[in-house]
């Protein structure tokens, strides 16, 4: 039986309430958003000459692990050209009249963001090429023998598209991105940062020390550190008096049985079934998915990112291994 994560970076039903909480806490603007500085660099020049030609930016594709902030970047980019953002997700454009409809009723300059957007399907993506390239909507009108192909012109808009899995988008439809870029896993200082941000935006006292905490157990994720944030929060003040110390953030940390390196119970569920199971053999995928009884997609957009870029486990040609480091980690 799956275990239920805590620091899941996968989007939660949460309340209204809770909702306009996270989109406050999301950047707005260049200054405002923390780490991934080479990215930003490189974003902010494309802007900049982009404003001075006085047309859109070239398309982007973002890519990288869930919860490191491509949704995020996407909404930065459309406040920094000053125009509209249209947000929408791969699998919520069904049909090509689905995709006909959301372009036509962009403007000039509009940012169209699709995320996962890997999960188009093919007739989605042939109507989709055109209109990236040459802004113009190929659609066909009426059935049989009177149906006939009509062309409309599109205004110039920018598609940024985010993928978890790069490998899974079509090359043609990567080929017309002219900006690609990989969001990279933050450091526990930016994580820092990020948390005492939150912290003064949700109007919640925090230690220096509790935001340094935090930070090493956030999975180097945003989100995840947002998210633990609140629930240290909601203990505090539950069992204290709302300030987020050392001890509180400890008592929470514990209660919801995060470690020193960031691993819930699933994680560790994980290592120890392939230890206990295979040793220090390599394990098929699918077979970790049986073990842990989560679906192999969830494996490796959740679990994997994060135990490769701490060494816990690592990939062969026949499957994925335990490190001794991991091993080690488990069993003291």
């Amino acid at each position: 039986m799956a275990i239920q994560r805590i620091i899941d970076t996968a989007s939660e039903d949460e309340g209204t309430e809770e909702q306009l909480i996270e989109v406050s806490l999301r950047p707005q603007r260049f200054d405002e958003y923390i780490g991934q500085e080479r990215l930003k660099k490189n974003l902010k020049l494309a802007i900049a000459a982009a404003k001075k030609r006085d047309e859109p930016i070239d398309h982007v594709l973002l890519y990288g692990p869930p919860g490191l902030g491509k949704t995020t970047m996407a909404s930065v980019i459309a406040n920094e050209m000053g125009v509209g953002l249209r947000v929408t997700a791969g699998p919520a454009i069904e049909r090509a009249g689905d995709l006909a409809s959301i372009l036509t009723n962009l403007q000039d300059g509009d940012i169209l963001f699709i995320d996962e957007i890997h999960r188009l399907s093919r007739a989605v993506e042939e109507v989709l090429y055109s209109a990236m390239e040459d802004f113009k909507l190929d659609i066909v009108i009426g059935k049989g023998p009177a149906a006939r192909s009509v062309r409309l012109d599109l205004p110039k808009f920018t598609v940024i598209g985010a993928t978890t899995r790069t490998g899974s988008l079509a090359a043609p439809l990567r080929d017309r991105f002219g900006h690609l870029h990989r969001l990279e896993f933050y450091t526990p200082e930016e994580i820092a940062q990020i948390i005492t941000r939150a912290a003064t935006i949700l109007n919640t006292t925090i230690h220096p020390e509790s935001a340094q905490t935090l930070s090493h157990r956030a999975r180097l994720t945003p989100r995840i550190a947002n998210r633990l944030l609140k629930r240290v929060r909601d203990y505090a003040d539950v069992n204290g008096d709302g300030i987020i110390d050392t001890a509180i953030t400890s008592q929470a940390l514990t209660m919801m049985e995060i470690d020193d390196m960031g691993l819930d119970p699933a994680d560790r569920l994980m290592i120890r079934s392939i230890i206990q199971n295979y040793g220090d053999n390599p394990v098929g995928l699918t077979t970790i998915a049986a073990l842990t009884g989560d679906e192999a997609s969830t494996i490796e957009d959740f679990y994997e990112p994060y135990l490769l870029q701490i060494g816990f486990i690592e990939r062969t040609p026949r499957g994925r291994r335990v490190t001794p480091k991991a091993r080690k980690h488990v069993e003291k």
